[in-house]
């Protein structure tokens, strides 16, 4: 339910609901539509950005949909599906309000933080709160990429943005830094805004996505794909002239172009979770969650790609109708675990999601695990869970594994841990050849 009390001294008006979805991407909307639907709780969903949906809006091509909801759609409808299903279960979707902080609760059972819209200042009060803030591509600048800072330098969100939103022209040559899924969506809108690909570069040694859509990147648009190469350079004033391109051997050549889009390398957007005193993983540096996406924070609850960076959206609506029963049981009994046990991976694995596991819980992981790798891993490598020496789970790796992208694991084997094993140490995952 929402209550909505007289406006502070301070002339901040304060509200209260039971659930507060802080994010209007798939994750959010997807956890909104199925706890709301349930009658059992007041669901508000918040986001800075003027229309709900998150990344999937920006992207015009159609492969949203296919996992969850069975249909192809387009980013855009995609979006809009979720929104709509949100609103038509009775949550309250509010746009253009941002998050600023968090504050002390009038009870010790609630959480607040405070809001600004145009509508002014607000103090929200929720028995919940479900953070799924999403993720964000490194810019040039986190990258410590050197040279000047001429105009023509994007991201893929904000190449998007440009061409699909605004409508503007972004250049006539440009370079993609990067190799995977969302490196060829960038490839494909510059395409269509008219713009020539002159190459796509990456410091690994091989593309990060399917046969099939690297091929159609190279045959299709008659983009060249530069393996280990790094972008060394940036070079032009006023406008990008040319981008330094150095190889591992060390050699360099300088590519003529007048746009530039750095693509991948996510990072979570993790700020108001980190200043909700929220634990973040030391490996994903998104909030450290258990299988029932709860964070260290009573009440406070994570999903989606904040968690560790991109995964598709159908991953991170699934993430959110699953953490629906987690919340509403929340409301009800409001127990914290006793305990949880980490979770670690070992190299050359990178992370893992969750990270951590609550063995009093039977609905532990319930959707699994995602994991990421640093390199190559042959078909029929093997993932290996042990814990104190003992094995508990190997899994075969059929189909092999590649960087930047989606490497699952099994849960069966969680229902093996048990509480009274709290000073077991932690679960940990290796790979073996």
């Amino acid at each position: 339910m929402t209550h909505e009390q007289p406006t502070s001294p301070t002339g901040r008006r304060e509200r209260a609901v039971d659930v507060l979805v802080v994010g209007a991407g798939p994750a959010g909307l997807a956890l909104a539509s199925r706890l709301a639907a349930t009658g059992e709780a007041g669901v508000e969903v918040v986001d800075r950005e003027d229309e709900p949906g998150g990344v999937p809006r920006h992207c015009l091509h159609t492969g949203f949909g296919t996992r969850d909801l069975r249909r192809p759609m387009t980013g855009p409808a995609y979006a809009l599906h979720w929104a709509d299903a949100a609103v038509r279960a009775g949550a309250t979707l509010r746009t253009g309000v941002t998050v600023t902080g968090w504050s002390d609760g009038p009870a010790t059972d609630s959480l607040a933080v405070d809001v600004t819209s145009p509508a002014g200042l607000e103090r929200i009060t929720a028995r919940a709160v479900v953070l799924a803030t999403g993720a964000r591509e490194r810019p040039r600048s986190a990258r410590l990429v050197p040279g000047t800072r001429p105009a023509g330098v994007f991201t893929t969100g904000e190449l998007q943005r440009t061409v699909r939103l605004h409508s503007r022209p972004v250049g006539r040559r440009a370079l993609v830094v990067g190799a995977e899924s969302v490196s060829y969506s960038a490839v494909r809108t510059l395409r269509e805004a008219g713009v020539e690909v002159v190459a796509m570069v990456t410091e690994l040694p091989h593309h990060q996505v399917s046969p099939a859509m690297a091929l159609d990147a190279r045959l299709r648009h008659g983009v060249p794909l530069l393996v280990g190469t790094r972008v060394g350079e940036l070079l032009g004033r006023g406008r990008l002239s040319g981008v330094v391109l150095r190889r591992a051997d060390g050699r360099s050549t300088t590519v003529a172009c007048d746009t530039v889009v750095f693509t991948g390398d996510w990072i979570p957007d993790h700020e108001l979770a980190r200043l909700g005193g929220v634990t973040l993983d030391r490996a994903t540096r998104g909030p450290a969650v258990d299988g029932s996406f709860r964070t260290d924070r009573a009440g406070v609850f994570a999903v989606g790609n904040l968690l560790r960076g991109i995964e598709p959206a159908g991953t991170a609506a699934r993430e959110g109708l699953l953490a629906a029963g987690p919340v509403l049981r929340h409301l009800t009994s409001g127990t914290a675990p006793a305990s949880r046990v980490p979770v670690q991976v070992e190299a050359p694995l990178r992370w893992i999601t969750p990270s951590r596991l609550d063995p009093a819980d039977p609905r532990v992981a319930t959707g699994g695990f995602i994991l990421r790798t640093e390199s190559r891993l042959a078909p029929w490598s093997s993932l290996v869970v042990s814990r104190s020496g003992s094995e508990l789970h190997r899994q075969r790796l059929v189909r092999g594994a590649t960087p930047n992208r989606t490497l699952r694991l099994s849960a069966t084997w969680t229902t093996r841990l048990r509480a009274e094993d709290r000073d077991a140490g932690p679960v940990r995952i290796s790979v073996e050849h």
